[in-house]
C-alpha cells in the first residue's frame, strides 16, 4: 500500500513537472508589445511581410512603412520604433540600406535592427551591416521571415539568421578551417619554418630577393636566401619537375598548391 502511494505521488510530480515545463515552453515564444517600421520598397513584399506580423506576430504594432531612406527618416522622428525590419535593396542601390542601418544604430542604439533582404549571393553586403551594427540577417531565400526570427531579436539575441544563411555562414566555416587544417599538416609534412614561409608569401607578392633581406623579419643576405630557395625546391619537389628547373614563380604555385600559403591572405610584412 505504502509502496503504491508513493508511485502515485512520483507520477503525480512527474506530471506536475511535465506540465511546469510545457508552460515554460509556452511562455518562451510569448514577448512583449513592441512597435515596428517596415523599410520596403516592393509593394508585394511589404504585403506579404504585413501579412506574417498580422497572423504571426500579433504583439507587434505597425507604426509605418517606407520605400526610401527620407520617408524612413521621417517616420524615425515621428515615433520612435523597437524594431526596424530593413530590406537593403531600396531603389537599385544597397549602400542606402546600409546607411539607414548604421546610422540608425548610431542615433538609437537601444532600436533593434533585423535585415530582411533578397540579396542572397551578396557577401560583402552582409559583412558591411553586420560591420554596421544589425541584430541579424533574415535571406528571403525558401524560408520567410519566422515568429521566433523576430521573438530572438526582442529578447535581446545578437546575430540572428535564418537557415538559409546559417547554411552559407557554415559552409564558409568549413572551409576555412580545412584550409587552416591542410596547411598546419603541410608545415608539418614538408618542414616549413616561418621564414620559408615569410620568404614564399614575399616572393608570390612580387618581392626581390633584395627587397626581401630589408624586411625587419629576415635577417638574410641574398645568398643565404639563395640557399634557402634551393632547399625548398628540394622540399616541395622532392621527385623533381619533370626535367624542369625550378624558378621562383613555380615554387610559389607549388606552395600555393600544398597550402603552405593561402592565396586569399598573401599579405606583405610591415617594413
Amino acid at each position: 500500500m505504502q509502496h503504491r502511494q508513493q508511485n502515485t505521488s512520483r507520477n503525480n510530480s512527474a506530471q506536475s513537472n511535465a506540465g511546469l515545463n510545457i508552460k515554460h515552453q509556452t511562455t518562451t515564444h510569448k514577448m512583449d508589445k513592441f512597435k515596428v517600421i517596415i523599410v520596403e520598397d516592393v509593394p508585394l513584399e511589404l504585403k506579404g511581410t504585413e501579412g506574417i506580423f498580422r497572423n504571426d506576430i500579433p504583439e507587434a504594432t505597425i507604426i509605418g512603412t517606407a520605400d526610401s531612406e527620407p520617408t524612413y527618416w521621417k517616420l524615425m522622428k515621428q515615433e520612435l520604433p523597437d524594431l526596424v525590419l530593413l530590406d537593403l535593396g531600396l531603389g537599385g542601390s544597397t549602400t542606402i540600406g546600409v546607411e539607414i542601418c548604421r546610422h540608425t544604430k548610431e542615433q538609437f542604439p537601444k532600436v533593434k535592427v533585423l535585415i530582411f533582404t533578397g540579396e542572397i549571393l551578396n557577401e560583402k553586403l552582409w559583412l558591411d551591416v553586420l560591420d554596421a551594427g544589425c541584430d541579424g540577417i533574415i535571406l528571403k531565400s525558401g524560408e520567410l521571415l519566422t515568429r521566433d526570427d523576430v521573438i530572438s531579436v526582442m529578447n535581446g539575441k545578437r546575430l540572428v539568421f535564418n537557415q538559409p544563411i546559417l547554411e552559407k555562414i557554415v559552409e564558409k566555416f568549413k572551409r576555412v578551417v580545412s584550409t587552416q587544417i591542410f596547411r598546419q599538416e603541410a608545415f608539418i609534412a614538408y618542414e616549413i619554418d616561418e621564414y620559408d614561409e615569410r620568404f614564399l608569401r614575399h616572393l608570390a607578392l612580387g618581392y626581390t630577393k633584395e627587397q626581401i633581406t630589408n624586411l625587419r623579419g629576415m635577417p638574410f643576405g641574398v645568398k643565404s636566401l639563395e640557399k634557402r630557395q634551393n632547399e625548398l625546391v628540394n622540399k616541395l619537389f622532392p621527385n623533381g619537375n619533370g626535367g624542369m628547373g625550378v624558378n621562383a614563380t613555380r615554387l610559389v604555385v607549388r606552395a600555393i598548391e600544398l597550402h603552405i600559403l593561402d592565396i586569399d591572405n598573401l599579405v606583405p610584412d610591415n617594413g
